[in-house]
Order: C-alpha cells, then structure tokens, then sequence
C-alpha cells in the first residue's frame, strides 16, 4: 500500500481513491467524470488543500484539480517521473559579444512551482535564468550570479544597499550592462533605490521580473529578460530602467525610467506605465529604438559614484477622508525623520491634520507632499488648503511618484542629517524624478 509519503498533501476522499488505483506521485493517471476524460501526471497537493481534489500536470502544461466523487474513474496508466525542475547545459558563449551580468535577487522571474504548498517559490539561480533562456547566447557574453532568494514583498532598504553595491562591483569588472531580476511587486521602489545610489552610471541597469513564473505557457520571463539582457549589451543610455512586455503579447519590450514607473495591474504582463513621462525606449525584434531625446549617454570612460545609504525612519502617508490626524503624531512619537504625504488631487489634506503637520515640521520631520492621482503635477499655490500647508513647511514635489519619493527621501536622509540640506536635495532633480512639465498623454 502507498504510504502518505508516495502521495505528499492528499488526505481523506482523494487519498483514499489514489490508494485504491494505486497511484503514487509522477504516475500518469487517466481519470473519466462526467463523460469527460482527462490524462496528466500526479502531482502534489498543497499542504493546505481540501480532502476532495487531485491535481494533475496535462500535457499542454497547466495543473488541474479535479474533485473526487462517486462517478469518478480512474486509472493508473503508469510510471511517470515527479514534476522537478533540471536546468540545460549553459550554451557556448561567443566570447566577441557584448559581457553583461544578471544579478538575481529572486521573485516570479525566479521562480518556480513550491509542490509542497502549491504556491510559487524563489527557486532558479541566475544561471538557471541563464540556461533556459538559450537565446541568450546570441546577444551577449552572461556573467551570472544569485545575490538574494527572496519576494520582492521581502526586499527593505538594507538589501537596495547591497544590490547597489553588486551592481558596481559588476561595472568595476567591465560589463556592458548589468540586468537585475526582481519580483514585480516592488520593483518600482528598488529601481528608484538604484537610480539614487548609483549615479555616474557608465553603463545601462536593467530590472527585469515576470508577471507568471517561467513554468507556465504564458510565462514572459523569457521574452522580458532577453529584452533586459539586450538592453544591456547595447541600449545608448546609461540609466536604471525597468524592462517589461509593452502589451499582452510577446512583440515588444517597454524600458521605463526607474524613477517615473509603476505597476498599473496585479496579473497583466503589460502592468508596467511610464507615469508623466514617456518610455525611455521599446526592443522589437532586437532592436532598440529610443522614446525620448533626453536621456544620459553610455559612456565606458564614465566613472561610477556609489551612495548606498538609506534611512529606513520614512513614512509614506496616504490621506483619506475622516484620517486621523494622531496617525501623524504617531510617527513623530516614533522619532520618524521624514514623512511623504499622498494627498488628493493638486497636494491637499483636511485642515484637522495642519495641527500635527505643524508640530512635525517644528519638531525636525521633513514633510512633503505628493498626489493621489496617477497623472499630473501638485500645485499647491492653486487654493488656500495648498498655500496653508506650504507655510507649515511642506514641501510640494511637482509630479513626483509617492513610491519614488519615499524611496528619495530614505535616500537623502540616508546622505545627510542637515535638515536644510535634505530639504534642498530633496526638490533637486537627480534621476528624472521631476520633469519641467506634464505633457498631456492620451
């Protein structure tokens, strides 16, 4: 008899109809409900699943779960092999290409199926990355390495310092361009991070992730990294941008500045908009064609400027209506240094919050004020709330994203403890975090 070892996670009705066919993990089974016939591999269950359902592997690579019930059939058709992941062999590396290193930090680019609890888990090296991406080897000679395992959800401030700090280490050594896979869901605020730390960049850094994981048919973990990878063995630019599909399709990639993006949408593999600013370039079919004029040139002879440091005591605020205002209070009672508000529309919150905003500013805090809205630019020398609140000492930041402008101010906190000084930085375009002006995008 299987044990429950050959049949890892299943328990009650399922387990018992898989012992009865005699099935154990890798089997292939056939299994007929309802007039409807289905043949896949066994695969294991979630620790947390119900006691109902099997899952299987189907030939065209997604998993289904089918729950057992009276009229259920199966049948083990036979041996199969446990679903593991085995990398290729590297492919020869054409030594004249271009060298750019891939730095892997970890998320859905880098990952792969967890069997134990059905979810996805950091699991590929960036070699891997490397090996199942053969096309590779055709654009650029790889320097490949793992920094971090880790979720984007799990990536602080202390972790933006050390990919900071492998990223010149990489440059120092003489690559072409660095790539950094990252999971999507904060890879805005790590490209900030790194458009701020690494100033003078000689050569591109390109953040790349995935919407699906490189196990599923409609994974764009390749057609987004060979794009990464392209741009940088030979975009013009020496910039941080991130890398991902420009619509649902696998045509093109979209490179966006690293301090004017955002994820728009939790699961479309277009997530990724240029905010107030156009993209800085789109690949087609390998090759590269600049969306603006005014981006910072390659230049090998460049010399790179690290400033990795960041102060972790910044808050980021979001105003709503009927806030309490204490919630301010809390975090200069939390010896916070900086707070970036996120206001409504042109920079603006209810005037029972002026009171502690005011005591804020008194106390040392530097505070400053973002929008809600997705587009446009605070003004807030428009109506009285806004010219209120700059005489407190806020600080308006144009059209400034709040992820970006919290990661700039634990940046400038980390840079100085002038207040005067962290203010001015602050307001001074360093990245492209703040255009003249906001151009109308349809």
């Amino acid at each position: 008899m299987n044990t429950q070892e050959d049949l890892s996670g299943y328990r009650g009705e399922a387990l018992e109809a898989l012992r009865k066919a005699g099935a154990k993990i890798g089997d292939v089974l056939r299994i007929l409900k309802n007039s409807q016939t289905y043949e896949g591999i066994l695969i294991p269950r979630s620790e947390y699943g119900d006691r109902q359902h099997i899952v299987i592997k189907l030939k065209n690579g997604y998993n289904i779960g089918i729950k057992v019930t009276q009229n259920t059939q199966m049948k083990r058709m036979g041996e199969g092999s446990k679903p593991i992941f085995t990398s290729e062999p590297l492919p020869k590396q054409n030594l004249s290409l271009p060298r750019a290193a891939i730095i892997s930090t970890g998320g859905t680019i880098a990952s792969r199926v967890d069997y134990r609890t059905g979810a996805v888990r950091p699991a590929l090296s960036a070699t891997d990355l490397y090996s199942v991406v053969p096309e590779l080897a055709e654009i650029a000679k790889i320097d490949a390495r793992i920094l971090l395992s880790l979720f984007s959800e799990n990536i602080m401030p202390n972790h933006w310092t050390q990919i900071a700090k492998a990223i010149a280490d990489c440059i120092s050594q003489g690559v072409d361009g660095v790539v950094v896979a990252h999971g999507t869901d904060t890879m805005g605020y790590t490209a900030a991070a790194l458009s701020f730390a690494l100033q003078e960049l000689p050569v591109p850094v390109i953040v790349v992730g995935s919407q699906r994981s490189a196990d599923r048919p409609s994974s764009d973990a390749a057609a987004n990294l060979v794009g990464a990878v392209t741009a940088a063995a030979r975009a013009p630019f020496a910039e941080v941008a991130v890398a991902m599909h420009e619509t649902t399709s696998d045509q093109s990639i979209l490179l966006h500045r690293g301090t004017k993006v955002r994820k728009c949408h939790t699961s479309r593999r277009d997530t990724f908009r240029s905010v107030n600013s156009p993209p800085l370039a789109r690949i087609r079919n390998h090759t590269i064609t600049m969306l603006t004029d005014e981006y910072i040139r390659r230049d090998p002879a460049r010399s790179i400027v690290v400033k990795p440091e960041f102060k972790e005591k910044v808050a980021l605020v979001k105003f709503f209506p009927g806030m309490d205002p204490e919630t301010i209070r809390w975090y200069q009672s939390r010896h916070y240094k900086g707070l970036i508000i996120e206001g409504t529309g042109l920079g603006h919150v209810s005037n029972t919050c002026f009171e502690p905003i005011q005591d804020a500013v008194d106390s040392g805090i530097v505070v400053a004020m973002t929008s809600q809205c997705i587009w446009g630019r605070v003004n807030m020398n428009v109506y009285d709330q806004g010219r209120d609140l700059q005489a407190l000492g806020v600080i308006p930041l144009e059209d400034m994203l709040p992820e970006t402008a919290i990661v700039k101010l634990m940046w400038v906190l980390g840079q100085t403890d002038d207040r005067r000084r962290a203010q001015e930085l602050l307001k001074t375009n360093i990245a492209g975090e703040l255009t003249r002006r906001t151009l109308l995008d349809e």
